[in-house]
């Protein structure tokens, strides 16, 4: 006879993992017991030695579909088990080490339930069972059992207790279970606080009339699983005008949501990797490319994403959306319950204060959202996933470190001021909390403070160091200074680029001993370790320190920040860099762009670039991004959002100029060494730019020859600085590096010449991935200390 103590480390609460457990220890004719406790599970089991092995074989071939097992520990167990049978004995406190479990998209069994008349769960919007539903959203404390969520409001009724306690039953041990009788309720409110009545619509329930409304144009606010929405139909151009000019959101793509992949892919090209994020336990936004609309009978309105080539669908997640969506045979909006860039509302409350002068109805509910989480937004390239934006069905799972990482010390990472998400490091893993946004906006930072505290608090963290960007005036900074002060806690400053590059480094597990690569870095900007704006930067680097060998030549950014959203200052800036102004006033001023840049206060502007007035040097690809678009037309005056134009320059290129480039004549860019660091200098391209615009070539072309010819210096650069430096990976990233042209152009080059390619898959190549490479900098530094 054998008697053990077996240890399950990972994703092992909340998912199915102790049902599991029993079943296949009664199958296997074991005694003992499992819990949950704060480091995972714990089983304790007695019986044959064979029999004992064969179940911890079977337990990691038979995982829940949810579950993760990370380590799994087997010892001797010291002591008596007196058990005759097995059982599920109640959670343990103690130091948390497990980990919390991402929000899941509504199982096959679930859905089916819901859409059954002879099924107890038939249209019941909060349906679920331990394969899916809730988790992070609703999670207070750790163990995650019921009492530890906002479940806790709602009793279980005797048929729920039945099925909970019933270790045939899929809802065994799950946490949320619940019902018609028991559980949350959801119901309809007009804006306008009159009564809704059911001879205003023909309806099953309440949920059902919200369908019925966005067919009808109305704008219904929804209270989904980590906060609220806004949906209208997409099809409907007024609609979505008129949500569009409420929420004041004028220009940034909305996501959609449609009931099935059938109709998906009347308006998408859907590939079988797409088609796997979709209908994938983390039900992602995932961008789509377009498909032409001529023949559909419901085309999706045009502002839906203006500029854009692709869509970003995601499918119904709760059965909440899926009950709304039975009987919609198009697309409607789903974007975030939120006035301009505030946090998505997560409290009735909140939102009948702030969305009623933009939703028409409510359909509200009565289970608490303990904890905000953004749908995520992935893309496929070259078959590979990329994360843009990492949220619900994603965080907080945590990463695993590479080798050499084995026992780092815990880490806080504060990360960026845009796009933010911070970073827990313990043991061999870190944890990235889900997306939390711009902390520029006061109510984002309040929330990221909320949120931040609540992980420390879950995972009961004490860091042993924080680190955050060398920016100075970044709130995340300012607010890990005042952490570290007030606990005496030691701090690391991360410069901007450097972490970007540990973050693709870390998530492909490049060991910490390894040999540096060299990464590159494109981003708008971040702050240098020379105190400028850096934003186009060849680094050699490894987890600890970094060489600066190129860059891209600094040129002004006119008004610092309203360079980000007015290209025409990056057009202008540029062209006086190249020395190209006084013979665009001669040779070039017909050209539209030349017009609109004579009638704005030039020479106040080259006064204040003279005395280094508000108009920073900065290195950033981004801005070049900004100042193409702007020579060539595209939204030259203003932008809404960072990013818009270099997004519509990349929409509009033209794809028999990229996948001819032997046929095309790029644009030449000049290579310099001075002051110990080759620059890039994009002077030479201006002319030639000008001379197509000047020969009215096609918006596109150009746009396509400035990615090809980016493309080509960036892999001229990497070739140069190879002959002089011992490398053999090259490590792409930073927000430029979503655009998905200049990524497979760099890749498929540098790969033809035996390069070893790094990319991100696992954390955004933009801000929201910083974190990550500020917490495994930091460890790598303190590691190499002791």
């Amino acid at each position: 006879m054998a008697t053990e103590e077996i240890r399950v480390r990972g994703t092992v609460q909340g998912v199915g993992f102790r049902p599991t457990v029993y079943r296949l220890a009664k199958a296997c004719g074991l005694r003992g017991d499992v819990c949950n406790d704060g480091e995972g599970v714990l089983i304790r089991v007695c019986g044959d030695e064979g029999a004992v092995t064969d179940f911890v074989v079977r337990l990691q071939e038979e995982c829940p579909p949810l579950a993760k097992i990370n380590e799994l520990i087997r010892t001797p167990y010291q002591g008596e088990l007196n058990f005759h049978d097995f059982v599920i004995s109640h959670s343990v406190s103690g130091v948390v080490r497990t980990e919390i479990t991402p929000d899941a998209a509504t199982c096959v069994e679930c859905q089916r339930e819901i859409f059954d008349p002879f099924s107890r769960f038939y249209r019941y919007p909060f349906t679920n069972c331990t394969h899916c539903g809730p988790r992070l959203s609703i999670i207070r404390a750790i163990p995650y059992d019921r009492c530890n969520t906002s479940m806790s409001a709602f009793v279980m009724c005797s048929e729920c207790e039945k099925e909970y306690h019933d270790i045939e039953n899929r809802r065994f041990h799950a946490q949320p279970v619940a019902c018609h009788t028991c559980g949350p309720k959801a119901w309809l409110e007009r804006a306008d606080g009159k009564p809704v009545t059911a001879s205003m619509f023909s309806m099953l329930d309440d949920v059902d009339a919200v369908c019925t409304l966005l067919q009808k144009g109305e704008i219904v606010a929804i209270k989904g699983i980590g906060g609220f929405h806004l949906a209208c139909d997409a099809t409907q151009e007024a609609a979505v005008e008129k949500l569009r000019q409420r929420k004041r959101r004028y220009d940034k793509p909305f996501a959609l949501m449609a009931r099935d992949i059938t109709v998906i892919e009347k308006y998408c090209i859907v590939n079988d990797e797409e088609r796997e994020l979709l209908v994938s336990p983390a039900a992602p936004i995932v961008l789509l490319g377009k498909k032409t609309q001529e023949t559909i009978s419901f085309p999706i309105a045009s502002t839906v994403a203006p500029g854009q080539n692709s869509l970003g669908f995601m499918l119904p997640y709760t059965p909440l959306h899926h009950l709304i969506l039975k009987r919609m045979n198009r697309p409607i909006v789903l974007t975030s319950g939120n006035i301009a860039d505030e946090p998505q509302c997560i409290d009735n409350d909140e939102a009948k204060a702030k969305l009623s002068h933009i939703a028409d109805y409510f359909l509200l509910h009565n289970r608490e959202i303990v904890n905000r989480v953004d749908d995520s937004v992935v893309r496929v390239t070259d078959h590979k996933i990329q994360i843009m934006r990492r949220a619900r069905g994603y965080a907080p799972a945590p990463i695993k470190l590479p080798p050499g990482f084995d026992h780092v010390p815990p880490i806080l990472a504060m990360g960026s001021e845009l796009k933010n998400t911070f970073c827990l490091l313990r043991d061999n893993e870190a944890i990235p909390s889900q997306h939390l946004g711009d902390l520029e906006n006061a109510l984002a930072f309040n929330c990221y403070q909320d949120t931040l505290n609540l992980y420390l608090n879950l995972l009961q963290h004490k860091p042993e160091a924080i680190a955050f960007d060398s920016h100075p005036e970044y709130l995340s900074t300012k607010l890990g200074k005042e952490l570290a002060a007030a606990n005496q806690i030691q701090l690391q400053f991360i410069q901007h680029h450097h972490a970007h590059i540990a973050a693709c480094m870390a998530e492909n597990l490049i060991p910490l001993d390894s040999s540096p690569v060299l990464g590159i870095a494109c981003d708008g900007l971040g702050y240098g370790a020379d105190g400028k704006l850096w934003g186009g930067e060849f680094l050699l680097a490894d987890y600890t320190q970094f060489q600066r060998l190129a860059t891209f030549k600094p040129v002004a950014m006119i008004g610092g920040e309203q360079a980000i959203y007015q290209p025409w200052r990056n057009t202008y800036a540029h062209l006086l860099s190249a020395n190209l102004w006084d013979d665009c006033q001669l040779n070039y001023y017909e050209l539209e762009i030349i017009k609109f840049l004579q009638k704005q206060p030039i020479n106040l502007i080259n006064q204040l670039i003279e005395q280094s007035i508000n108009t920073p040097l900065a290195s950033s690809v981004g801005r070049l991004f900004d100042a193409v678009a702007g020579a060539i037309g595209i939204c030259p005056e203003k932008c809404s959002y960072e990013g818009q134009a270099a997004i519509a320059l990349e929409a509009i290129a033209d794809i028999h100029t990229l996948n001819n480039p032997k046929e095309t004549a790029v644009y030449p860019f000049q290579f310099t060494f001075s002051d110990n660091i080759y620059c890039i200098d994009s002077c030479s391209m201006w002319q030639l730019l000008l001379d197509d615009l000047q020969q009215q070539t096609p918006q596109q072309v150009i746009a396509a020859k400035f990615h090809l010819s980016l493309a080509n210096v960036i892999v001229e650069t990497v070739k140069h600085l190879r002959q002089q430096n011992l490398f053999k990976q090259v490590a792409l990233t930073g927000g430029v590096f979503q655009n998905s042209i200049l990524l497979q152009l760099v890749t498929q080059q540098l790969q033809n010449l035996g390069i070893n390619i790094l990319t991100h898959s696992l954390v955004p190549t933009n801000d929201g991935g910083l974190s990550l490479g500020q917490a495994i900098i930091t460890a790598a530094r303190l590691m190499k200390k002791y």
